[in-house]
């Protein structure tokens, strides 16, 4: 999915009387309910409560804040190549992160952008592995020398940070930390749906049937089942036991056009239960159709560079709007000083068409029975999902955010979100595009027509599928995004016929693109995939109209000129070459 560069709980907990604990420095509190059941639990529950209790260097300060993470994944996959397994794996590990913070909310040691330490890292550097097994005893030793570890570093940077204020000019003072209402939730159980051997049987039938593709150079399938129960436990009082698990399959086909262009074709589904994962007979049609592509792909003509009017379908759409919007509205960007801060010091104001509405709702399980990646109950900071609107008929109203607090912007909105036992930020979940100008589909390439034909264009474009999408958002080069579209059709602005055409790629500057949409439709479709950012990669999901544009920017993609293989396949229905 789209990535930016520069761009799962168990029930039965009671929420107990938090203790005050004003030893430990300010604003710290912490929970001391009965042992729980779960021993990963308990042996964090146990450590947090020595941590907060002792830890402390001679006469430097205690953590105002401690908050420990577990990760236990589980994960499950087999992948089979024209008809045979070619890998099977089985995985299950537990990762632990510490976060300790000195000093107070209102200033600590949460490190700043570009702030890098120059001293040499410890000889001995701490490991996030954690045992697989429940001993109590080897968790809780993990997560002391993590703390160890993380505490004397935050010494480190507050002193640092503290210093640096003596001679540096500091922008409107915001918050280091937000102050949050303690959680307690744990999720029951759950279990995978697991048959590998049903699942390789289907993954060889299905990728068998890429030996029939004339000019297909490789035809996969992979299915997985992937579960995390992550543990969150820190002084403020929060339990939290979240668990997910996700099912996918995903098909890929790839070819090469005789001028050397690789081309590709697939999809990818994603599903909370293997009932929600299409039939082997759908998965054959997708073959069917990929093979097909792929072949029409190689005889299509290589679009010119275009700028004009386009019509995006529904997921071209949201990877475009995840890209030039939802990124650059994240919390943290807008007091990161390596940021182009697209949006800062814009609440309140225009943004986008008065039309659009955006929001991003992480509490949504599903839409229009389709289930969608971007769903999570509490986010990696324990705080509750919610829904938010972040761009109200055009007007900007706030941003993603995480336990970072920034000027217009105090509070979380439980989007503090990352991978394994990376640091959170605010990141997407759900984003939802909606729109006040809709039309039907077809009503909609009319329109594309006779706007081609007012800005004496010969043919408008309609980009039907994309495989993602990146962006720039930092201060450094140009505040930019790309859109990576697999199928494009020119629609003549005579006739409406439309051509396939290929090897060309989105582009343009956002603040330019967004406000230049015209129109969207009345449907809205569903783009399920993984961001790749700061804080790692996490599933999420768009939910969008098709829309139509009055300029958009293609580019040609860089040329392949790698030459086909010289023999035919080894199949015996493979025609010579």
């Amino acid at each position: 999915m789209a990535g930016s560069q520069g761009a799962r709980l168990w029930r039965g907990f009671v929420l107990l009387a938090s203790l005050l604990l004003s030893s430990f420095g300010p604003g710290l509190a912490l929970a001391a309910p009965a042992p729980p059941a779960d021993p990963v639990l308990a042996a964090m529950q146990a450590e947090l409560l020595r941590t907060t209790q002792t830890l402390r260097l001679d006469e430097f300060d205690k953590p105002y804040f401690v908050g420990f993470r577990v990760i236990d994944r589980t994960s499950t996959s087999v992948t089979a190549r024209f008809g045979a397994v070619v890998a099977q794996n089985d995985d299950h590990t537990r990762n632990a992160a510490a976060d300790i913070r000195v000093g107070d909310y209102r200033f600590d040691s949460s490190p700043d952008s570009g702030d890098f330490s120059f001293e040499d890292g410890p000889a001995f550097d701490a490991t996030s592995q954690a045992p697989i097994e429940d001993d109590g005893h080897a968790l809780r030793a993990t997560l002391w020398l993590l703390a160890d570890q993380a505490y004397k570093k935050a010494l480190a940077t507050h002193l640092r940070k503290r210093a640096k204020k003596v001679d540096e000019v500091d922008e409107k003072q915001t918050d280091s930390f937000s102050h949050e209402a303690p959680s307690t939730h744990v999720d029951a159980a759950k279990q995978l749906v697991l048959d590998p051997e049903a699942w390789a049987a289907l993954a060889r039938r299905v990728s068998a049937k890429f030996r029939a593709g004339e000019g297909v150079l490789d035809g996969s399938l992979r299915i997985s089942a992937d579960k995390n129960r992550v543990y969150l436990v820190n002084s403020e009082g929060s339990r939290i036991v979240k668990e997910d698990i996700l099912y996918s399959i995903q098909v890929v086909a790839l070819g090469r056009a005789a001028d050397g262009m690789l081309l590709d074709q697939g999809q990818t589904f994603y599903a909370r239960s293997p009932t929600g994962l299409p039939s082997e007979a759908e998965l054959s049609a997708l073959t069917t159709l990929a093979m097909s592509n792929l072949k029409a792909l190689a005889a299509a003509p290589i679009a010119d560079p275009y700028t004009g009017p386009a019509i995006l379908e529904p997921e071209a759409t949201g990877v475009f709007f995840h890209e030039t919007v939802g990124h650059r509205l994240e919390g943290e960007r807008q007091k990161d000083e390596n940021e182009g801060r697209t949006f800062k010091g814009q609440l309140g104001l225009p943004i986008l068409p008065s039309f659009i509405t955006v929001r991003d709702d992480p509490t949504q399980v599903a839409f229009n029975g389709k289930a969608l990646n971007g769903h999570y109950r509490y986010d990696d900071e324990g705080v509750a999902s919610r829904n938010t609107v972040l761009v109200d008929k055009g007007i900007l109203r706030t941003f993603l955010m995480s336990r970072t607090p920034v000027e217009g912007a105090t509070k979380s909105n439980g989007h503090g979100r990352a991978q394994g036992t990376q640091r959170p930020v605010a990141r997407m979940g759900s984003l939802f595009v909606e729109s006040t100008n809709a039309v039907s589909r077809e009503a909609l390439k009319t329109l594309l027509v006779e706007e081609a034909r007012k800005q004496g264009k010969p043919y408008g474009l309609i980009i039907r599928d994309i495989t993602g999408g990146s962006t720039n958002t930092s201060n450094y080069g140009y505040q930019a995004f790309k859109g990576s579209p697999r199928l494009v059709y020119r629609v003549d602005a005579t006739t409406g016929a439309e051509t396939l055409v290929r090897g060309v790629e989105m582009v343009g500057t956002p603040l330019t693109a967004v406000n230049k949409i015209m129109a969207t439709s009345v449907e809205h479709g569903i783009f399920n995939g993984f961001c790749g950012a700061e804080s790692g990669y996490v599933p999420v999901s768009t939910i969008a109209p098709a829309t139509l544009f009055r300029e958009i920017e293609l580019q040609r993609t860089q040329r392949e000129k790698e030459r086909g293989p010289l023999l035919p396949p080894p199949w015996p229905s493979a025609a010579p070459r």
